[in-house]
């Protein structure tokens, strides 16, 4: 999916490595998406990429994903727009259904014998009583 026409990018100066250069060149990239405007996806998916997504989602609507690895704003950009799109992508992932299943008759049987040995235990800690 290729959301490159709906993404806008807003730079600012980074952090990091990079000398004087950090401080003359915005090389840090910010890739922001307008969930609601999107053309690439129907109203149900948008609504799950909004729940799904909902804490880097901001209160005008963006999504926004941040890139400062390099020293190029090109590539920061590259990097932001793949981040932004990997999460899109992941949200859009609904996850299986559990099957509800039942303990098999073994497994009730270990426990059921665990419980004993536990309690035989705990039981042979006691004093023993006087009659």
């Amino acid at each position: 999916m290729d959301l490159s026409s709906e993404i806008s990018f807003k730079t600012a100066r980074s952090g990091g490595k990079g000398g004087q250069n950090v401080n003359k060149v915005e090389t840090m990239a910010e890739a922001l998406w307008l969930v609601d405007d999107s053309r690439f996806f129907t109203d149900e998916e948008k609504e799950l990429i909004k729940t799904k997504l909902a804490i880097k989602i901001n209160k005008d609507g963006f999504l926004h994903a941040k890139s400062s690895e390099t020293r190029s704003q090109l590539e920061n950009k590259l990097i932001a727009q793949a981040k932004l799109e990997e999460l899109v992508a992941k949200s859009l992932i609904k996850p299986k259904k559990r099957k509800a299943t039942k303990p098999s008759k073994q497994a009730k049987e270990k426990r059921l014998d665990s419980k004993k040995k536990e309690s035989l235990k705990k039981e042979m800690r006691k004093p023993p009583s006087l009659m």
